[in-house]
């Protein structure tokens, strides 16, 4: 028996299936410097409290603990340290956040395009009906965005965007960040109790004692939540990456149709070609190099 798959593909080889007189021509195309930027409510308040946990942070750090601290080297280092992480953090989020992740041109489900395709016998074509698309090979539509956004690993609320091709590498960058400041902040919340507890309270900090207390109380909660957090996240994505299998393909059991490549090429493919310390940068845009053109023919 034909499973429902092939039955679907049998209707998608129909061209009053793909109904391409349906479909509005696509508007042309913006500016390349464009902003992208995704209107949904609660993304748009996961963002803002993502950065006002980050400058929470920053505010405990360096009015609790390092510039009262007696130590002006120490406050120094961890300072510079602890600055510069949460910057790129912020910086990694918001490229995360307005960085077209791979988006499908709406609309281009249309009869000039489809005959461009050249279709031969057996040949199938896949049509998005919701935003009226053509979908390329490993696309996958988006409810949020309303967009099918190719090699899509999932929406995040937290960067307020889908996670796809294109803006993979600083979703990886802000989960990887964030991590490391957190470590950092809870190291320096225990040396910060050990200082205080070996010298008066009142002296350790330009706070009260009970505030002192809540501050790095909450400061240790919140760095110790996203810790967790962001390095399973960091180690999914990674995994993700280095076996080219994205989070919505491996929950749907995907079928394989894809050449298979080795992790440093995967690695490669996201992060840019050639390997460099631009790979931690959020501010650089990766090349991804000769990547395989996504077909929409299948």
């Amino acid at each position: 028996m034909r499973s429902p798959a092939h039955h679907c593909r049998d209707i998608e080889r129909q061209a009053g299936y793909l109904q391409p007189e349906h479909c509005a021509p696509p508007p042309p195309r913006g500016r390349p410097s464009a902003m992208w930027f995704i209107r949904d409510g609660c993304g748009i308040v996961c963002g803002i409290i993502t950065w006002l946990l980050v400058f929470y942070a920053e505010f405990v750090v360096v009015f609790v603990m390092l510039l009262p601290s007696k130590s002006l080297t120490y406050s120094i280092i961890n300072g510079t340290l602890f600055n510069s992480l949460a910057f790129l953090a912020l910086a990694s989020h918001f490229r995360a956040m307005c960085t077209d992740p791979g988006a499908v041109p709406k609309g281009n489900a249309t009869k000039e395009f489809i005959e461009s395709l050249q279709l031969k016998p057996g040949q199938v074509v896949y049509k998005c009906p919701k935003c009226c698309s053509i979908k390329p090979d490993r696309a996958h539509h988006c409810s949020v965005c309303k967009r099918c956004i190719r090699k899509m690993d999932h929406h995040c609320p937290w960067v307020n965007n889908c996670v796809g091709e294109n803006n993979q590498k600083y979703f990886v960058l802000f989960t990887m960040y964030i991590a490391l400041i957190s470590l950092h902040a809870l190291v320096m919340v225990a040396f910060h109790f050990l200082y205080c507890f070996e010298e008066d309270w009142t002296k350790c900090s330009t706070f009260s004692p009970p505030a002192t207390v809540i501050l790095l109380i909450l400061l240790c909660f919140e760095g110790l939540l996203f810790l967790i957090f962001t390095s399973v996240m960091f180690g999914t994505q990674v995994h993700s990456i280095c076996t080219d299998e994205t989070g919505i393909e491996q929950l749907k059991k995907e079928e394989r149709r894809w050449a298979k490549k080795t992790k440093w090429m995967n690695l490669k493919a996201v992060f840019g070609h050639p390997s460099s310390i631009a790979w931690l940068s959020p501010f650089a845009t990766p090349d991804h190099g000769k990547a395989d053109p996504y077909q929409y023919v299948v």
